[in-house]
């Protein structure tokens, strides 16, 4: 089958929507076009395509292909050229021919005039005509509708093999015939009903006729096609004119009708045909294609190609109308697919240009593996590393474009693409990959270019390798696009890449150190490279995409810092003058990489140009490889040894070192020790000390340094060397030989970035005298050291350049100078004081000379003298009935959170008099950091004051007022008030005395009567002479007993004040530094505190035991004590020589006996003794509710400052028990007889010593029977605290068994 091209007209003219056109028409003329096709190769292997920033699918591709460097697309999106199609195969293995443009083609000229004569192939038939309303007729059993006019043809003899379309000439026979039908017609036939009939169009006009006919078709001209490969035909067909003079003198157009059909050898016709009309007019030669499609692969070769002019033969000079077969061409599209080759196929108009026009294309390249897990930015083809990435070795399945140079040179060395073989030139497990994948890392890293001020992959590789060249140079060129070169190492070829060994910071770190101890006694030699050979500025000559040609970047000296004398570098430019050098930039098509290319080479050249060239051994020879970094502590030239051998590792923090005598050992100057470890590496760590040989570290080394290792010390006074190594020379079998070069860590940061200082390293300590430090300053704070809050005062000045140490000197007020020798420029004062410091400092250069001038400063301190701040943002919140929660701001004073504590008191007053010298500490004193304390709930006014670690407070204390709410009724038990005795407060007291004046208890002078030394008379009170103690107690005169275990709610009633009884000046004897409150204004340096202790048993309990002394181990004897470690018991020794007093119990070694420590030492054996109840120790009395049988109480008394008392006004408690109900509603069953209860926890009644009977608050009982009847009763007898006892009876009194319930209300609960 043939499919002919869509509409049948030239091929190539179309518009760029892809719509067949007719012939331009240009002042009503006709005008052909001719097309050029080119096909250009772009590469061997896939590639992912041209350059489409609009995405697969657009068209802004053709922005991305020049003719004439001239892309087809403007950046408007408006097409420079007219009638370019484009044609792309991207070179995939398995790719298709390309069917737009044609790959082999064969054109064969005829150059033979077309006619219509002879119409030499006559047959003969009968024919129907049908009149002006159509007609139905019938042939060979097939219904026939004819229209308007249309004629039935009928052959007579065998099928015609005529086609629809195809021109026939009748003429009828017929000798009856109209004069209309005598006229001959020229038609197309229009339908075939059957295979010897046809149906024409005519120009008669009759209504109906039938008669003889004979039928004639041209023969037209025919060409033999024998190739069975061809599957397109182009038919060349010329106008020489078209054009039709009339007698009024207008020239018009004129019009040629042709056909062009394929006839197989076994006679099958191909429908359709080719029909053309061409209407127009032409006055120079008219050309238009055809193109037939073969699209049935069985055709009966060899096929006829015929073409007919079916327009009559002009015989009128003035009709300009004749046709010309040119040629037909026969084309292959499927010879060759070209897989694994990507090309472009062009197709443009030749009137366009005046040659083939030159050709470009900006494509995304070869398609190459790429590691797993990575993805390629489209717009740059830099590989993209997700942050974390760890390489394992393995690529992705599908191979991607990507133009990272590392990955390109993988995939030349591996695949046949580079160097032939299947393989390529290396096998992969030949290659070390990781070395690959790091220089990749770097490589693809996104900078911000300071030229352009966009970001860039730091290297891209963008070349087509189109000419043969050797496998070293292309390797080597390869490399040069990412600062790298190719090393086999192992039996594996590597990439060692001028990249920073520390990507994160942009700088290079040591990765092995050579000082005179691990090289041979020649030492290090060092050479230069000569003056000739340096360059200050430098042409890269690179493709720039945008102008598509080579450009060039001048890159000088003046725009590097490093070489610019006015920034602090190199003054390149004086010392060598300008030299200027053109290097070509390998595969760069960006001017800042270009720009970068310029900036390294040029810093290299004139900043990396000193060699060093030293002989080591084995251990180091087997590990540095080429590239490697690596330290110089080279003592002749530094001046100083500052490296050598490790004499003992002692641990990952402490090594010691071989000399210490010939060494400067340092640790000022930010110094450092480096170390290589047994695994090779090299690690650096900050000193903290250096004690003769040991060096310690402030942080681990990753592993213990071996014995004999290399060990060195920097600071920035004196650095190492850096060298980066070019060579390694075996000598022997323990001697290598090892050439580097010199290498500037900073370098890469002044590579990207045109903003980043230039810092020399100072490499030796033989330089000029320093001046002195400029800029001194003073700061004072409170800090933490050791977890303690000290004043410091921290001195700081501007580093001087050269500068070894500084000389310092301190003076405060009038004391003697200090001086002290220092590294860094700073010096810190620990606990500074109050007052003026003079400052000087002088510099030491390397070679120790100090300089002549000095810088000064003055300073005034004031150490920690200032308050704490006042407490801030004190509330209150219930916790229980018996708690409170206090909660407030942190205080902002270092030596209170550090080494501070926060005092919480408590007063029963308000208003005024609701003072922190008038309330006592209801807690002990919270931590400095605090922000909250649980308190017993108490009516009246909680205060808090923050105290520094030198004891000094808050100048005022936070209040919070509580009023609490009336409490569910209790029964009180007690009251007791030791100050409303009769005398007050008869208790047991030391170093305490009740004054009548003040009608208070108050701790007594320390003065003994015999040390007074004025009239007695003239004495206020003898009590209060000389200092007042320290500390004090009162423990109260009763003890209290319940006569068993009850909880027992206890209240306190506790007032006391500060007292300043003693506040003359002369009358104040402590170390005035002591005193906290000078001007006597709030004596609020005094507390007291109010303490319970319990016990389970009798409080009264006296036990005869026995007692033996050892030292101050004293252990009781006495069968089945029931004591316990940390219980207290007061004990009465009735012999011997012990002292008697209140114990706590240390130890319990059996049931029969327990130890307790004296205060004094003594041995007794086998004596007397008694002891009391086990109590409890004394413990804070908060509000609350307490399990117990006995208590006692006690007071202590503080005073911090020996001019203050405290007056303890009011003391005592009120001790009550809580309402109970016991409720009972099981079922008892009353018996036969008095049936007795027993309460499930005692109830409290009272005891005769505090109630005056132990029935004096007796529970009340009530009684619910159940099934009782008329006349039944119970009776209630005997109530106690534990039990009841019931009777139930009838009418008749006897007794009678009914169950019950029962509900108790009393007070207390028992065990």
């Amino acid at each position: 089958m043939v499919r002919q091209v869509q509409g049948g007209d030239q091929l190539f003219g179309r518009t760029p929507d892809g719509r067949v056109v007719d012939p331009d028409l240009i002042d009503g003329g006709l005008r052909s076009k001719q097309f050029a096709t080119v096909l250009d190769l772009l590469g061997y292997g896939e590639i992912d395509g041209i350059f489409d920033e609009g995405g697969a699918g657009s068209s802004t591709f053709r922005k991305n292909v020049f003719l004439d460097n001239t892309p087809l697309l403007n950046p408007l999106g408006q097409e420079n050229f007219t009638d370019v199609e484009v044609f792309v195969k991207n070179g995939a293995s398995d790719q298709t021919a390309l069917q737009e443009i044609n790959a082999i083609e064969n054109t064969i000229p005829v150059g033979v005039a077309l006619t219509n004569s002879p119409f030499a192939t006559e047959r003969t038939g009968t024919y129907t005509l049908a009149g002006a309303g159509g007609q139905t007729t019938s042939i060979g059993g097939v219904t026939v509708n004819l229209g308007a006019n249309q004629m039935l043809v009928g052959l007579t003899g065998s099928a015609h093999n005529y086609s629809v379309g195809e021109v026939v000439h009748w003429a009828n026979t017929t000798a009856t015939g109209t004069v209309q039908t005598e006229k001959p017609q020229t038609q197309n036939i229009l339908s075939i009903p059957t295979s010897t009939s046809f149906v024409i169009n005519t120009t008669f006009e009759d209504t109906s006729f039938q008669g003889d006919c004979t039928i004639k078709t041209s023969q037209g001209l025919s060409r033999t096609i024998s190739n069975t490969d061809v599957d397109k035909i182009r038919v060349t067909i010329q106008f020489p004119q078209l054009q039709e003079f009339k007698d009024d003198g207008d020239i018009v157009g004129a019009e040629v009708k042709i056909s062009i059909r394929i006839t197989e050898n076994n006679g099958t016709i191909n429908n359709p045909v080719i029909l053309d009309v061409t209407n127009g007019k032409a006055t120079s030669p008219y050309v238009k294609d055809f193109e037939l499609i073969f699209e049935r692969p069985d055709m009966s070769f060899p096929l006829t190609l015929s073409v007919f002019r079916n327009t009559d033969d002009g015989t009128d000079t003035k009709l300009q109308n004749s046709t010309n077969w040119l040629s037909y061409t026969e084309i292959n599209t499927d010879t060759s697919a070209y897989q694994g080759f990507a090309y472009v196929a062009l197709r443009f108009n030749a009137q366009e240009f005046q040659s083939y026009p030159r050709r470009m294309y900006r494509i995304k390249g070869t398609k190459i593996k790429v590691p797993h897990d990575t993805t390629v930015d489209s717009t740059n083809g830099r590989v993209i590393y997700p942050d974390g990435y760890t390489f394992n070795g393995t690529f992705k399945t599908n191979k991607e474009w990507c133009s990272d140079p590392a990955w390109i040179l993988y995939d030349i060395l591996t695949t046949d693409k580079g160097f032939g073989g299947d393989d390529g030139i290396v096998q992969e497990e030949n290659l070390d990959v990781f070395s690959f994948y790091s220089a990749s890392a770097y490589a693809s890293a996104l900078i911000t270019d300071p030229i352009t001020n966009t970001t860039e992959p730091r290297f891209s590789c963008n070349v087509i390798l189109n000419q043969k060249n050797d496998a070293y140079t292309l390797i080597n060129d390869l490399c040069s696009v990412m600062n790298a070169m190719p090393f086999y190492s192992n039996g594996t070829l590597q990439i060692s890449q001028d990249r920073p060994t520390n990507t994160s910071t942009n700088t290079s770190d040591a990765q092995y150190i050579f000082n005179n101890s691990n090289v041979t006694e020649e030492g290090f030699t060092y050479q230069n490279q000569a003056a000739r050979l340096k360059y200050t500025e430098v042409e890269v000559q690179y493709f720039d995409n945008q102008t598509q040609s080579m450009e060039f970047e001048l890159v000088t000296a003046e725009q590097i810092d490093a070489l610019n004398s006015s920034s602090g570098g190199l003054d390149a430019i004086t010392k060598f003058g300008r030299t200027r050098k053109t290097i070509k930039a390998f595969a760069c098509t960006s001017i800042g990489q270009a720009n970068r290319l310029g900036r390294w080479f040029l810093y290299s050249n004139l900043l990396e140009n000193e060699l060093v060239t030293f002989t080591t051994t084995l251990e180091a020879g087997v590990i540095v490889r080429p590239a490697t970094i690596i330290a110089i502590a080279d003592s002749m030239r530094a001046g100083v040894r500052r490296g050598g051998r490790i004499k003992t590792g002692v641990s990952t923090t402490q090594i010691v070192v071989d000399d210490a005598t010939n060494t400067d050992l340092t640790s000022s100057n930010a110094a450092t020790l480096s170390v290589v470890l047994s695994d090779g590496s090299t690690e650096s760590r900050s000193i903290s000390s250096i004690s003769g040989t040991t060096i310690t570290v402030s942080s681990a080394f990753s592993s213990t340094p071996q014995s004999n290792s290399v060990w060195a010390i920097e600071n920035t006074s004196t650095e190492f060397q850096i060298f980066k190594v070019v060579s390694i020379e075996e000598i022997n079998s323990s001697e290598y030989t090892i050439t580097a070069v010199i290498h500037d860590p900073n370098k890469y940061a002044q590579v990207e970035d045109t903003n980043v200082a230039f810092n020399p390293r100072t490499i030796t300590t033989l330089i000029a005298e320093a001046s002195p430090p400029s800029n001194l300053s003073a700061t004072e704070q409170i800090v933490v050291l050791n977890n303690r809050a000290v004043s410091k005062i921290f001195v700081s000045f501007e580093p001087v350049q050269g500068a070894k140490e500084y000389l310092l000197e301190t003076q405060f007020e009038n004391d003697n100078p200090e001086r002290i020798r220092i590294a860094r420029p700073n010096f810190e004062i620990f606990e500074s004081r109050l007052g003026t410091y003079q400052f000087a400092v002088k510099s030491f250069n390397s070679l120790g000379v100090l300089s002549s001038d000095t810088a000064r400063f003055t300073f005034t301190a004031v150490g920690k003298t200032a308050l704490p701040e006042d407490p801030s943002g004190l509330t209150i919140e219930p916790v229980s009935d018996q708690f409170v929660r206090l909660r407030f701001n942190p205080s902002t004073s270092v030596d209170v959170l550090h080494g501070g504590t926060i005092s919480v008191r408590h007063t029963p007053n308000s208003g005024a008099t609701a003072t922190f010298a008038n309330a006592t500490e209801i807690i002990p004193k919270l931590a400095g950091n605090a922000t909250e304390a649980i308190v017993p709930a108490l009516e009246g006014t909680y205060l808090i004051k923050f105290i520094d670690d030198g004891g000094r407070k808050s100048e005022n204390a936070a209040k919070v007022i509580v009023t609490l709410p009336d409490p569910q009724p209790n029964q009180v038990i007690l009251t007791e008030r030791e100050d409303t005795d009769s005398p007050p407060f008869q208790g047991e007291k030391v170093n305490t005395f009740y004054d009548a004046t003040f009608d208070g208890l108050l701790l007594d002078g320390t003065l003994l009567i015999d040390d007074v030394l004025q009239n007695i008379d003239d004495l206020s009170n003898i009590d209060f002479a000389g200092p007042i103690n320290s500390s004090g107690s009162y423990e109260f005169q009763n003890k209290v007993d319940l006569e068993g275990i009850f909880n027992l709610t206890l209240k306190r009633r506790f007032v006391t004040s500060g007292l300043l009884l003693n506040d003359l000046i002369d009358s104040r004897t402590a170390n005035i530094d002591t005193w906290t409150d000078f001007d006597g204004l709030s004596p609020d340096d005094v507390n007291a505190k109010l303490l319970v202790a319990t016990t389970d048993i009798d409080p009264a309990t006296s036990v005869d035991a026995i007692y033996s002394q050892s030292g101050t181990i004293i252990d009781i004897t006495k069968n089945s004590h029931g004591y316990s470690v940390g219980d207290f018991v007061v004990i009465d020794f009735t012999s011997g020589t012990a002292t008697d007093g209140n114990y706590e119990i240390q130890t319990v070694p059996n049931a029969n006996t327990f130890t307790v420590t004296s205060a004094t030492s003594g041995s007794n054996s086998s004596q007397s003794c008694t002891y009391g109840a086990n109590f409890t120790q004394f413990n804070t009395f908060a509000n609350g509710e307490y399990t117990a049988r006995g208590f006692k109480f006690k007071t202590e008394l503080e005073s911090n400052d020996p001019a203050q008392n405290i007056n303890v006004t009011e003391l005592g408690f009120e001790a009550s028990v809580k309402r109970r109900t016991e409720t009972v509603n099981t079922a008892i069953a009353s018996g036969t007889s008095a049936k007795t209860v027993t309460f499930g926890s005692p109830f409290f009644t009272g005891t005769n010593t505090l109630n005056t009977s132990t029935s004096a608050f007796l529970p009340t009982i009530g009684i619910t029977l159940e099934g009782a009847v008329s006349g039944d009763y119970f009776k209630i007898t005997s109530i106690t605290g534990t039990q009841f006892v019931i009777e139930v009876r009838d009418s008749s009194n006897n007794f009678k068994n009914l169950n019950f319930k029962y509900q108790a209300i009393g007070f207390g609960k028992g065990t």
